[in-house]
């Protein structure tokens, strides 16, 4: 079983391209990275009935890897660089740390623009809000549908900040990418396959949130459901995962998977400490750790006014408390070498 192969320091372009063309002659695609020093061939597909020796003896080759894990693209061994994703406005990952900020709902233009804003002047690059909203209870309030996607396009429009808005089925992405520069999976969703599979065939990126069910490997693996359909422009997003101890956080919110993540996979790491812990008051302390534990970014619910918000109004800052949190955060970011 050959999954990765790695090319001598010397190898020449030739060599490289052989092995290429007996890769996909064996009916496989390749992940190519190039390094400063070495050059890495991933092998797409399953290579169980394809022995090493087969890449072994080509010209140029010096070693042959097989991956034991199901995720093979999302893996470090396979993409040995951190992936940064380039949009129009900024990138993601690398040395810069990005902050998503925003309702947890969109619930009028009035109170997204105000929100948007009063963010963007704070430092936030981008604009959250949900349109589509699933929720624990049927009563709950579960978003304005399109007439919420309407009010995002012209809140972007007027603010000119990318925005970022959940999908929550496949019939949803089409119409959800035409306006939101990323689409995010919730952790209800990050397990439907079908919608994993569907956001891979679309040219936005991805956030995809970990489910409070989930194992790294599990999360891993759906990631892997994205990136394998061709889009390579996957966040993962630690939200928090369910735990014994309820009595003083909604969630446990667990930055131990920020370094695991950050050391088996190349995606950048996101966190919402705002789902994490359900509480406004920890997510300052809360987001301080997970820059630190390594994150790339933050999202952040904000509102302004969280007494009357329709959906998670405790755990929301005000534009005010977001203003003082983004002050907050700034040492501990330059200590980490991370840009806003």
């Amino acid at each position: 079983m050959a999954d990765i192969i790695i090319m001598g320091s010397g190898a020449t372009e030739k060599q490289i391209s052989t092995v290429i063309k007996k890769i996909k002659g064996l009916g496989f695609d390749i992940n190519l990275s190039r390094g400063t020093e070495k050059t890495i061939i991933g092998i797409i597909g399953d290579t169980r009935d394809i022995s090493d020796e087969v890449f072994k003896i080509l010209p140029g080759v010096a070693q042959v890897i097989s991956i034991l894990k199901g995720y093979k693209l999302a893996s470090r061994e396979f993409h040995p660089q951190d992936t940064v994703i380039k949009t129009d406005a900024l990138d993601i990952g690398g040395d810069s740390l990005t902050i998503i900020a925003g309702p947890c709902s969109v619930e009028s233009k009035k109170q997204l623009l105000n929100t948007a804003e009063r963010i963007r002047k704070s430092g936030a690059r981008i604009l959250r809000g949900g349109v589509f909203k699933p929720r624990t209870s049927p009563y709950s309030f579960s978003g304005l549908g399109l007439e919420g996607l309407q009010i995002l396009k012209e809140v972007k429009e007027k603010t000119g900040m990318p925005v970022v808005t959940e999908v929550l089925s496949p019939e949803d992405v089409d119409r959800t990418a035409a306006i939101a520069d990323i689409l995010q999976i919730g952790a209800r969703n990050m397990f439907n396959y079908r919608l994993l599979q569907r956001v891979g065939k679309s040219s936005r990126p991805v956030l995809l949130k970990r489910s409070f069910s989930a194992t790294i490997s599990e999360f891993l693996n759906c990631a892997e459901y994205i990136l394998k359909e061709g889009n390579k422009n996957v966040i993962l997003c630690e939200r928090g995962i369910r735990s014994f101890d309820s009595d003083f956080t909604r969630n446990t919110l667990d930055l131990t998977a920020v370094a695991v993540l950050k050391k088996e996979s190349h995606l950048p790491v996101f966190v919402d400490p705002s789902h994490g812990t359900g509480r406004r008051d920890l997510v300052t302390p809360m987001s301080k750790a997970a820059i630190a534990a390594g994150a790339d970014g933050l999202m952040i619910e904000v509102h302004p006014k969280p007494e009357e918000a329709l959906s998670d109004g405790f755990q929301s800052l005000t534009p005010e408390m977001f203003a003082e949190f983004m002050d907050e955060i700034k040492p501990v970011a330059r200590v980490m070498n991370k840009k806003f």
